[in-house]
């Protein structure tokens, strides 16, 4: 979910001229993975309380995001907000995973990608120590991706990172439990987790993470190699909903989580870093559009846990399109309106 990205940077330069070779490789790579490349379908956008910026008229402006639900609804939504601008938009949503993603908006080949605060400080910026109060993750991502040419805008409240949820029928077998730190209290046989194969081994993964809850893997009173299964990813949402496991390693934001009526455990004891996503843009594009900023400033406030859980599930449950999607929540929202009512 959080893969490294480049660290090469680029002038300014025309969209689609120089490119070519990031859309080339991801085309490849789209046709690798036997995934289809992007719609750059849109509905139309009347202004709601986003409306015209002065000097956005003829302007290009390029949009692009990952391509997992999440982001293409992002994606969708920042595009639905540039065109509400005013701007001329340039859909260059879905590109497979965050480096080329990364990479468009470092060199000015894009001007808007939502991201994660935990990816960028991480990944992109090569820190060794996470960060999870996340008003301090921010300011920490904002103040060192400037010298990138990089702004980041204002946060949302949603979080994507890691949690432990259990099937919501059990907890009151498992003593009413809701916070992670109550895991220590329950009896070893009942101590049952679902992990991917990457969370088993990473270092900010499943073992500090035990430890972190005062709990040892690996020993008779701790939590036994024998309670640890390993999964797919997609396959621990279905395996804790079926009892395979009580605590399942899951995303805060996945749609899953409410489709499964999966509930999830509180960090209370501040393991898990902080992924908060934020609008960022090419620096250059801002200061030219100081006005673009405050738009998406309006709309960071509104994307929280559950506004996400209910638009990724219905993506990824009712197989929802996300333009469609995204276009409902902004008009809901009273972001934009629709011409033709």
């Amino acid at each position: 979910m959080h893969p490294p990205s480049f660290h090469t940077r680029r002038g300014h330069v025309g969209h689609w001229a120089q490119a070519t070779s990031v859309l080339a490789l991801s085309a490849v790579a789209l046709t690798g993975c036997g995934l289809q490349p992007a719609t750059s379908y849109v509905p139309a956008v009347g202004p709601g309380s986003i409306t015209p910026l002065d000097g956005a008229d003829g302007v290009d402006l390029t949009v692009t995001s990952k391509n997992f639900t999440e982001q293409l609804l992002l994606g969708k939504i920042a595009v639905l907000a540039g065109t509400a601008a005013g701007f001329d938009v340039t859909d260059l949503s879905n590109v497979p995973g965050s480096q080329p993603a990364r990479e468009l908006l470092l060199s000015g080949q894009a001007d808007v990608l939502w991201d994660y605060t935990g990816t960028a400080w991480l990944t992109y910026l090569g820190q060794a120590e996470a960060i999870t109060d996340q008003n301090e993750m921010w300011q920490a991502v904002y103040d060192l991706d400037l010298t990138n040419g990089v702004t980041w805008g204002a946060p949302a409240p949603m979080n994507n990172t890691y949690a432990l949820a259990v099937r919501s029928e059990a907890v009151a077998d498992l003593g009413g439990i809701t916070a992670m730190s109550e895991l220590a209290a329950l009896p070893v046989e009942d101590r049952t987790f679902c992990v991917e194969s990457e969370f088993n081994s990473r270092p900010d993964g499943l073992n500090p993470m035990l430890a972190h809850y005062g709990l040892e893997r690996g020993t008779a009173n701790g939590v036994p190699d024998s309670n640890i299964g390993i999964y797919d990813t997609g396959a621990i949402y279905s395996a804790t909903d079926t009892g395979a496991c009580n605590f399942g390693e899951v995303f805060t934001t996945d749609g899953r989580l409410d489709a499964l009526d999966l509930t999830v455990l509180t960090d209370d004891l501040a393991f898990f870093p902080a992924y908060n996503v934020a609008p960022i843009f090419f620096t250059d594009t801002i200061k030219a559009h100081p006005g673009l900023e405050k738009v998406f400033a309006k709309i960071s406030p509104k994307l929280t846990d559950e506004v996400l859980r209910g638009m990724n599930r219905q993506v990824d449950v009712d197989g929802a399109e996300p333009a469609d999607v995204a276009y409902e929540w902004m008009i809901e929202e009273g972001f934009i309106t629709d011409p033709a009512s």
